[in-house]
């Protein structure tokens, strides 16, 4: 009995409808698990009839799931060229020729994906390929999920998030309410408000107590279910056992070869079990676990292993392989693990679900113990690129140093110097120092055996440090040693990687040769089918493009890069790209969106440190900008990121950002500080843009002006032309640096210009800049808001405030709090009771500790301004 989802079966209804007219999209159906969601697509498929066509796949609940494994499960109801193209082809053309299969059908294809919080990273490409492809044609793909497994960071909330923007129907099947419990209880004996209140409301608890036929409520669901197997004879007891172990849906004729007909015809009639077509399925996934966890060790041990023979009895396809390796674990079987996993790994490598192929390498190298150190380094290597891929920077550094054991324990220098080379890189990524002395040693390894691919390798990635700290010439040198090398051992990668380095750092610098060199190594990965590469190149770009204010080609490279990156699953360039994109939109004035973004990315516990220093200065920038609070958590979070590696190109920014948010929090002597290195260091390392906004700032705060060149609007500045700067700004699309170049400005039209356009960014901080120099200009009506000093506090303290609470952490009195400052104490007991509700502190020394803690101080606010309480003008 379906009770209270009328309304959600008429939302389903009017979705096929509007898909069997060409309008396809995306449906979502979560719910908690028993919550219905799979009679809700049952009586949906029902009610369709012969009327559509309906195609159903499950997303598998083992340990590290088959790739595509619910496109596996339709695609033989969809012909042979998706079989062909699954069997043969990239993923990418499996997508393509399920379109084909769905265009090409007369009837509306209703295609149902359940259990898709347990979806792989291949499922989930499919899913978010699918659905921004479904708007014009007539089919309708429907994903169910347990929405309570859904946290912040799990892929298929991820996955939801990106397609904020697509046309999606999401439907939430609810608790049923008390009176839809009353009536599913009469004649049961039952409480009925009793029953609510212990289920939730929760159908599946709510059928399997019922079921149960029990007296009384049992404890848990669990003992229902258990009561209800117990009741089964000891052949269907084991038949459902076996069933458990073989999975939530399995194939009759594979039960059928470990458990007698009659048992399986009793695991039915009991409703443990319900057979579809071609397959038996358990009644929920909640008996299946509860009969799993009565199991002991060495029972799962025993069906693990009959599993798995009767699989490989059955010759299991090459979709099985993660089936297999699943049952070859449980079963403890390693030289079945070796086989399997092993190769599961490389086949979820090649169809892009990097994630599956580093878990089954996981579990190929904790059977691996036995392994010769020729047989497991691969393995160690494998798995260190595909952690690589998917941004486990930690145990990709992991895995390669033990390979570089490995080898060097039976002594093969080609092998170990070529991990060596691959261990630099990744201690480049995650921010630490020691890569250029890993990637030395592995070229003293491998220069003695002559000119090697693994060489001309090691040279590559050591043109990438050189690159990477803004050594043009020394990455120049290297580059030109990868690539001779590489062309005389034909390796293709290699050269598109050096090309890459060389171009890159000659486009940073200005240099015109940059982006040819760009464009070769772009067109020689395209025609090697280096997806790793392309997308490198792409970000680069893009990276580059941003950094010089060029926004119409930044959009373009980010576009693609991204669009490459989630095409082959490449987290590693994905997410650094996604970084770039929330500096470009910080730069384009959309700060909400670039903080958005920005604080997205570094949730991300998977983020490697080099993709978190631009997020995080982007968080900074518009915290500091808008007065809200964690600015220093950002920004010094960033340095510590930045600082390890000493690149300019890294440390630039981040100091750029600090000496702006020192400066807006009116400590001038502190934004110099923070500019005046990075400036100089930036010019001498060709960086023209960021060398003068450094510049800029060293000048903002009271410096002098740059001995350098720098770019035309900070030049244009710097010599007092701030209308033409602000006109440059406006041409090259940042209007923040466009309104605060107005700030210098010293007529009212113009300031006030500014504050009007600082305000509608939402730079409450910056706007606070231009009401200020307003009034010291006499102006009238200049608009009010909390001043400058006060939307630099985290806690919005006015100035007054802040020197009330240095005094009270000092232990002062009130009365005396007044003489010091000359106020009086009924002034003092105003702003006590002001700071106390601000801070949200029940005491003084409450407060003074929350006050210390909000910004990062021991004693009195760190930004605390000086003795006068008004901020220093600076220019």
């Amino acid at each position: 009995m379906l009770l209270e989802r009328a309304e959600l079966l008429e939302r389903l209804r009017t979705a096929a409808d509007a898909a069997a007219a060409g309008l396809g999209r995306l449906v979502l159906i979560g719910g908690e698990a028993g919550a219905g969601k799979t009679a809700l697509v049952e009586a949906f498929r029902a009610a369709s009839g012969t009327t559509r066509r309906v195609l159903r796949g499950v997303c598998d609940a083992y340990a590290t799931p088959r790739p595509l494994g619910p496109l596996l499960d339709v695609a033989h109801e969809l012909g042979g060229a998706l079989m062909i193209a699954l069997a043969e082809g990239p993923r990418e053309a499996a997508f393509r020729a399920l379109l084909e299969a769905l265009d090409g059908h007369p009837q509306c294809t209703l295609l149902i994906f359940e259990d898709a919080h347990l979806a792989d990273e291949a499922t989930l490409d499919l899913v978010r390929f699918l659905a921004r492809r479904l708007g014009a044609r007539r089919a309708l793909l429907v994903l169910t999920f347990r929405d309570e497994e859904l946290g912040p960071r799990h892929p298929l909330r991820v996955l939801i998030g990106d397609l904020a923007t697509t046309p999606v129907l999401r439907l939430t099947v609810p608790p049923l309410t008390a009176a839809a419990v009353e009536r599913l209880a009469e004649g049961s004996g039952l409480d009925p408000g009793a029953l609510h209140r212990r289920t939730g409301g929760n159908p599946f608890f709510l059928s399997e107590i019922l079921a149960s036929g029990g007296p009384g409520i049992p404890a848990s669901v669990r003992d229902a279910v258990l009561a209800r197997v117990a009741r089964l004879e000891a052949d269907a007891r084991g038949a459902l056992e076996v069933a458990a172990v073989a999975g939530e849906r399995v194939a009759p004729e594979l039960l059928g070869t470990l458990s007698s007909t009659s048992a399986l015809d009793a695991c039915v009639a009991s409703g443990m079990l319900r057979g579809e077509p071609g397959e038996l399925v358990f009644r929920h996934a909640l008996v299946r676990e509860a009969v799993l966890e009565t199991l002991p060790g060495h029972r799962l041990r025993v069906l693990h292993a009959a599993v798995l023979q009767a699989l490989r009895e059955r010759r299991a396809q090459t979709d099985e392989l993660a089936v297999l390796a699943h049952h070859a674990e449980g079963a403890y079987d390693a030289a079945a693990v070796l086989e399997y996993a092993a190769a599961a790994a490389r086949r979820a490598s090649g169809l892009g679900a990097h994630r599956e192929a580093a878990a089954q390498y996981a579990r190929v190298l904790r059977f691996a113990g036995a392994l010769p150190a020729e047989r497991a380094a691969p393995l160690h290597e494998a798995r260190a690129h595909e952690c690589f891929l998917t941004q486990q920077m930690d145990v990709a550094i992991a895995a390669r140093e033990e390979a570089v054991r490995l080898w060097r324990s039976v002594g093969d220098p080609r092998r170990e110097g070529e991990n060596l080379g691959w261990l630099s890189r990744l201690y480049h990524y995650a921010c630490r120092p020691e890569g250029e002395r890993h990637c030395r040693e592995a070229i003293e390894l491998l220069a003695p055996l002559g000119p090697t691919r693994e060489l001309a390798m090691a040279e590559a990635h050591l043109t990438e440090l050189h690159f990477a700290r803004s050594e043009l010439r020394e990455a120049r040198q290297h580059g030109a040693r990868a690539v001779a090398l590489a062309r005389r051992t034909r390796a293709v990668d290699v050269v598109v990687h050096a090309r890459t380095s060389v171009g890159t750092a000659l486009a940073r610098a200005g240099d015109p040769r940059g982006p040819a060199y760009l464009e070769k190594a772009l067109r020689l990965a395209r025609q090697a089918r280096l997806d790793d590469a392309v997308a490198r190149i792409l970000t680069n770009c893009a990276g580059g493009a941003v950094r010089h204010h060029e926004h119409a080609s930044a959009e373009r490279f980010l576009g693609e890069a991204i669009r490459v990156a989630e095409a082959h699953d490449l987290d590693v360039w994905r997410l650094y790209a996604l970084g770039w994109k929330a500096t470009l939109l910080c730069d384009q004035g959309r700060f909400h969106d670039a903080a958005q973004l920005a604080d997205g990315l570094l949730r991300r516990p998977e983020l490697m440190a080099i993709s978190r220093v631009m997020p995080l200065v982007v968080l900074g920038l518009v915290r500091a900008r808008s007065g809200d609070p964690g600015v220093a958590l950002a920004l010094d979070d960033a340095l510590a990121q930045s600082a390890p590696l000493g690149e300019i190109l890294r440390v630039g920014p981040v100091r750029a950002a600090r000496a702006e948010a020192a400066w807006l929090s009116g400590e001038e002597r502190v934004a110099r500080e923070e500019a005046e290195e990075a400036s100089l260091l930036a010019s001498r390392a060709r960086h023209p843009w960021l060398a003068g906004e450094l510049a800029f700032w060293v000048w903002k705060a009271g410096g002098g002006s740059p001995r350098f060149a720098v770019p035309g609007p900070y030049a244009l500045q710097i010599a007092g032309d701030w209308a033409a700067a602000s006109d440059a700004w406006r041409m090259l699309g940042c209007p923040y640096q466009a309104a605060f170049a107005l700030l210098d400005a010293v007529d009212e039209a113009p300031l006030r210009q500014a504050w009007a356009e600082l305000d509608a960014l939402g730079a409450r901080v910056t706007a606070a800049v231009a009401a200020q120099r307003l009034r010291e200009l006499g102006a009238r009506n200049v608009p009010q808001g909390h001043r400058r000093s006060t939307l630099a506090h985290p806690a919005l303290l006015t100035t007054r405030e802040r020197e009330v609470l240095e005094l009270v952490g000092a232990g002062l009195r009130n009365v005396e709090i007044a003489r010091r400052l000359f106020i009086s104490a009924k002034t003092v007991d105003h702003h006590v009771s002001s700071l106390l509700a601000k801070l949200g502190a029940r005491s003084r020394l409450e407060a003074v500790r929350e006050a210390a803690r909000l910004t990062g101080a021991t004693a009195a606010p760190a930004d605390a301004p000086p003795a006068n309480g008004r901020p220093p003008r600076g220019r």
